[in-house]
């Protein structure tokens, strides 16, 4: 171990050499009051920046431990963190070629994430980077390594000790994190889906800009539907709670029906200061799905949706390479429900009609149907077994039979319409009867652990593009239907739980228990624990699931077979 002078000496020897020679900084190097922790470097400008870690004593950053003396509070303390340094370091020159003088922090958009990029314990506080080497070519520029490395990390890192930080702001995003658990744990309790505080900012600039809309209408509950909720540290908050049940949300188009429902969905997340969202809080078990034409479906119980297939196929344990959007449907909702969900959320515009509903007419032309649809499930799914559905529909008055609520928007305004409806369904009763089916209760699947082997001609093989998709061993798993994905550092963590979950999939263990045991793991040690790689964010159990299942090389035990090992 030596000091931070002798690497800025040893840095500028090496200027002028070939690029190997960087090799030698490879160690642990100390500050005053912290070190500098280089664990891999890179063997070329060009490859994959340098791993380098700052670990800072307790009694040098200062922070207080109220700030990070449990999960929730920690999580927002480290993505403000996370911030601040990432703030920091954005003024460093750059000197050389390809990625020199790179400097890559893992800090996140709108929502606050768990992140391997930062820790924080009663020792020490520690934030993971990667670092582009300066070269010119392939030859070391050394004076400049010595100064990236002796000047500008070490006053970026000042920027994240409590005697330089705006306390306030540090502490609204600890707060605001747990106050954002704290309502996830009161809308069971309460008989609630969701909550949606008045005052809110739904819309976005764009489809793939996170920034708030300028002048849009800011949100109001219907009057019906406002509740208060106590937070910890912010008071009483007002605004609409979305009971649990059969929820409708209607309206003509462009008035603000998707807006909503993306807030939803979007609300199983903490929000960070100013975003608009941050009051849109969604239980943590709601999960938003879609139809996903041409994914891979493997041995899923489709029997409640779809039977009676030509040819006798076999719905009970089905399979195939090539899913229709019906089928997609139908597919993500039974590996929701095996793994947890609680909530539904789905949009029409992205769902298979014939998933959906069949009206009258329709069933009176098609005698022989094989799709049993949603609308035929919705009520039953909550009435046995508590699980409710959010449906964004503009054109599909069927659902008013079913819905124990309907929202109507027009420009962006929420009005309850409920009472509306029901006038309208004894005007107008429907005359489709509803469809016959087994209940649907998913059955549990047992994963072997061959489906988890990211080898490709001997070598492991696992990276991810944006958020589109997930490249694993041979096979590329096309993520673009999981809309609660909201950070790449999500996939990469989704690729390593791949990899350990082959430790796991014995065949006896159920997909649910399989994600059970991932998030104890990640609960006890920690992201970084499952690869060296400060770009990790933690997935849901949902997501994880979700790419589990789309997996072309996924091979389950036969469910005789895993049923009579369990016995």
């Amino acid at each position: 171990m030596n000091d931070l002078r002798a690497l800025t000496d040893l840095l500028e020897s090496l200027d002028g050499r070939s690029y190997g020679a960087y090799k030698q900084i490879k160690g642990t190097w100390m500050g005053p009051g912290f070190a500098l922790i280089i664990d891999h470097v890179q063997p070329d400008p060009f490859a994959t920046p340098s791993l380098v870690c700052l670990r800072v004593a307790r009694e040098t950053h200062g922070i207080p431990a109220e700030l990070w003396s449990n999960r929730a509070r920690k999580k927002g303390l480290l993505d403000y963190l996370l911030r601040v340094f990432a703030g920091a370091v954005e003024a460093c020159p750059g000197v050389g070629s390809g990625r020199s003088c790179e400097i890559f922090v893992d800090a996140g958009g709108a929502e606050i994430l768990e992140r391997s990029a930062a820790d924080i314990g009663e020792n020490y506080l520690s934030l993971r980077f990667r670092v582009g080497m300066p070269a010119r070519g392939r030859t070391v520029l050394g004076k400049a390594a010595a100064r990236l490395m002796g000047e500008v990390l070490p006053q970026a890192l000042n920027a994240v000790y409590w005697s330089n930080l705006p306390h306030s702001v540090a502490r609204e995003w600890a707060y605001l994190t747990e106050d954002h658990a704290h309502l996830q744990d009161q809308l069971k309790e309460s008989g609630l889906v969701a909550f949606v505080a008045d005052g809110s900012i739904l819309p976005r600039e764009s489809g793939v800009s996170a920034r708030p809309l300028a002048n849009a209408v800011p949100f109001a509950s219907p009057a019906g539907l406002r509740v208060t909720l106590e937070t910890l540290h912010h008071g009483p908050v007002s605004g609409m709670g979305l009971p649990a049940g059969v929820t409708v949300i209607s309206g003509g188009g462009f008035h603000g029906k998707t807006t909503l429902l993306e807030a939803i969905e979007l609300g199983v997340y903490p929000h960070v200061p100013d975003d608009g969202r941050e009051w849109v809080v969604t239980r943590s078990d709601a999960v938003k799905l879609r139809s996903e034409d041409g994914r891979a479906v493997t041995g899923v119980y489709l029997t409640p949706f779809i039977h009676d297939l030509p040819l006798g196929a076999d719905t009970e344990f089905f399979t195939t390479a090539d899913a229709s959007g019906s089928t997609s449907l139908a597919a993500a909702i039974m590996e929701a429900l095996e793994v947890g969900a609680g909530a539904i959320l789905i949009d029409e515009d992205t769902a298979a009609t014939n998933m959906l509903v069949r009206d009258a007419r329709m069933q009176r032309l098609v005698e022989r149907e094989t799709i049993v649809p949603l609308i035929d499930h919705a009520r039953e799914l909550y009435e046995r077994a508590g699980v409710s559905t959010i449906l964004v529909t503009g054109g599909s008055g069927d659902y008013l039979d079913v819905a124990d609520l309907v929202l109507l928007l027009e420009e962006y305004r929420v009005m309850d319409a409920t009472e509306r409806a029901r006038a309208i369904v004894a005007e107008l009763p429907l005359s489709r009867t509803g469809e016959p089916a087994a209940p649907a209760r998913p059955r549990d699947r047992y994963p072997l652990a061959a489906s988890f082997d990211a080898r490709r001609r001997g070598r492991e093989k696992v990276s991810v593009r944006g958020l589109r998709e997930l490249v694993f061993g041979g096979q590329a798993v096309n993520t673009d239907g999981l809309e609660q994905l909201v950070s790449p550092s999500q996939l990469r963590a989704v690729g390593a739980l791949l990899k350990r979950a082959r430790r796991y999939a014995d065949g006896r263990t159920s997909l649910c228990r399989l994600m059970d045991k991932l998030e104890e793991d990640v609960d006890t040690n920690g992201l970084y624990a499952l690869e060296a790689s400060p770009e990790l964010a933690r997935p849901r159990r949902f997501e994880l699931a979700a790419v589990i299942n789309r997996l072309r090389k996924l091979r389950l035990r036969q469910p005789s077979a895993a049923l009579k090992n369990d016995e």
